[in-house]
């Protein structure tokens, strides 16, 4: 990398709305971005600490490439087509090359029916759908053939074929057909395929009456099952909003542990027709990848209404909507709205199992095991963890969590109450030296390693406390270290050294359960703690009053305020008149 022809090219990039193209040492471009202003969003990658996956970008950098737009709509835009045509290595690639099937009907003299997944080789055409998948097209098609005859060859041959006789084709190969009956056909079609089954499902029926009045069985039967088939392609298993012939599709996302889920569903006339997903490490703004993966996901899919949370912004919608031309909306009641929030909810459910398949994956296990003492120097086969919780200062708490090989070791956990207030790092001290002068005391078990949740601070106060002690040799102490949107993405040790742990790595996974269980214990218990406090009774505090003197009196009144309400000398007729007394003077104290 020249630094001097860099620097000197950063100071002269214009203050415009644009895309930018960061290449390689081999020309290639590696990452495509878009800027609002391309002089201070380039200029941010080589100022300042960044996190894993943008330090690893930039240390690849040889250099940039600009195009400057008229508005950031523009440069949206640019930077869609720009991923299309390099697939760079760095860019979320959410998109795969698979399309959903349709069915095509031909725009020639004599039409076809056919099945298609590109929607752009023959815009001339109607196409129906999308489908699920190529099984349920081609049922459908099937179906449509039965009730419609379009011609089925590709070629017109001399002469009529079986399809003539069978009564599924009107023969244009060898007989006059006027074109207004294809398109006759084609509306009756369209009507079909867009819930209007009423009048054909009557028209079979009858035909199907009158066949079996005739005694033609087996004409009857043959209405009989397309009838079954028509009501199989049109069940409306998953009907949300019935009788609705609205067609739109319904994005959402969903971002935890330094993942990004996106959902989509796409609804056809009311009903679920299928979902979306796509689940990828996240290393920008959630907001920019989500909108990135709705425009490549329209790159090659007809655009439709669309329905987003309420919680994107509103220059990302009004981008969507100028670059799809199309309504963009964001319910706020109504089944739309729960539509939404199943997205939501499917996106959550999709992260967390891939967070749980990983966990359960021995071989992920030991390889995070085996990459965590490589990065300590030694082995790290019992690992412990640290974390508090608080309140302003109150309700002060600490959670020891254990590791033993990669997997929780629950008989080993500890809970402790700190009197230390809301200092993080005091908290620490009292805590790990409470644990650590314990076990010396009664010679029990010491750890591999702490991982500390925080930095340098953190791993210092650790340190102190272990010195103390004169533990420093025998357990090493590291730190998790998180990024601008509080992702772990290194370790430190006590030297100030941090080492990257890529999110796409089994020890990614393993830090990020570790720190998700020592947080869970550390909650857990300081939620207990004060919902005990807040449940305590007034009577707790009076002298001579235990739990069972406590459950007598409030049985015999009923109420706490009944009790307030009743003489000393009604209640000494339940408990001794010295108690009874304490507990009246503490009831009518100012």
């Amino acid at each position: 990398m020249d630094k001097e022809y860099l620097k000197a090219k950063l100071a002269n990039l214009p203050n415009e709305p644009g895309s930018y193209q960061m290449k390689d040492i081999h020309n290639e471009v590696i990452y495509v971005g878009k800027a609002k202003n391309l002089h201070n969003r380039v200029n941010q990658y080589f100022t300042g600490a960044h996190d894993f996956k943008t330090t690893k970008l930039v240390s690849e950098i040889e250099d940039f490439d600009f195009i400057v737009t008229k508005s950031e709509t523009e440069a949206l835009v640019l930077e869609i087509n720009l991923i299309k045509k390099y697939r760079p290595k760095y860019n979320i690639q959410f998109m795969d090359d698979s399309s959903y099937p349709y069915i095509k009907l031909t725009n020639e003299t004599w039409p076809r029916l056919l099945i298609a997944r590109d929607m752009k080789k023959d815009r001339k055409a109607r196409y129906f759908g999308p489908f699920p998948d190529a099984t349920a097209a081609r049922t459908t098609q099937k179906l449509l053939q039965s009730l419609y005859p379009f011609r089925r060859c590709t070629h017109l041959p001399d002469k009529v074929c079986l399809y003539y006789h069978m009564g599924q084709c009107l023969g244009p190969c060898q007989y006059e057909v006027d074109p207004e009956v294809y398109r006759t056909m084609g509306d009756q079609c369209a009507s079909f395929l867009n819930g209007d089954t009423g009048e054909v499902i009557a028209d079979l029926t009858a035909k199907m009456q009158k066949a079996s009045e005739n005694l033609e069985f087996e004409k009857a039967l043959e209405y009989k099952n397309l009838l079954t088939s028509i009501h199989s392609v049109t069940a409306d298993t998953q009907n949300i909003e019935k009788g609705s012939s609205n067609n739109f599709d319904v994005f959402s996302w969903y971002t935890d542990k330094g993942y990004i889920a996106v959902t989509g569903f796409l609804v056809r006339r009311g009903v679920v027709l299928n979902k979306e997903f796509r689940l990828s490490p996240l290393y920008g703004d959630a907001e920019e990848e989500f909108l990135t993966f709705v425009l490549q996901y329209y790159e090659n899919h007809p655009h439709m209404r669309v329905c987003v949370p309420a919680t994107l912004s509103e220059d990302a919608v009004a981008q969507l909507s100028s670059v799809l031309e199309s309504d963009v909306t964001q319910p706020m009641r109504g089944y739309r709205r729960r539509l939404i929030e199943m997205c939501t909810d499917n996106a959550k459910k999709q992260l967390d199992l891939k967070f749980d398949v990983v966990e359960r994956q021995e071989s992920a296990t030991q390889e995070a095991q085996q990459k965590l003492s490589e990065l300590a120097g030694r082995p790290m086969n019992r690992v412990v963890l640290f974390d508090n919780s608080h309140i302003s200062g109150t309700f002060t708490v600490a959670s020891c969590v254990v590791y033993e090989d990669g997997l929780p070791s629950r008989k080993d956990y500890r809970l402790y109450k700190l009197h230390t207030g809301n200092s993080d790092v005091d908290s620490m001290k009292e805590v790990v030296y409470r644990r650590y002068f314990r076990l010396l005391k009664d010679n029990g078990h010491l750890p591999d390693g702490i991982l500390v949740d925080g930095g340098w601070t953190q791993i210092e106060a650790a340190k102190e406390i272990l010195d103390s002690l004169d533990l420093s040799s025998r357990i090493k102490i590291m730190g998790l270290v998180k990024d601008d949107h509080h992702n772990t993405n290194a370790l430190m040790d006590t030297d100030g050294e941090t080492f990257d742990i890529p999110k796409d790595s089994a020890l990614f996974f393993l830090l990020t359960r570790m720190q998700d269980e020592v947080h869970r214990v550390a909650i857990s218990y300081h939620r207990k703690l004060r919902s005990k406090a807040q449940t305590r009774s007034l009577l707790d505090e009076v002298e001579g009053i235990g739990p069972k003197r406590k459950k007598l009196l409030l049985k015999t009144f009923g109420s706490f305020t009944a009790l307030k309400e009743a003489s000393e000398e009604e209640i000494a007729a339940v408990i001794p008149a010295e108690a009874a007394h304490n507990v009246y003077e503490a009831l009518h104290e100012e």
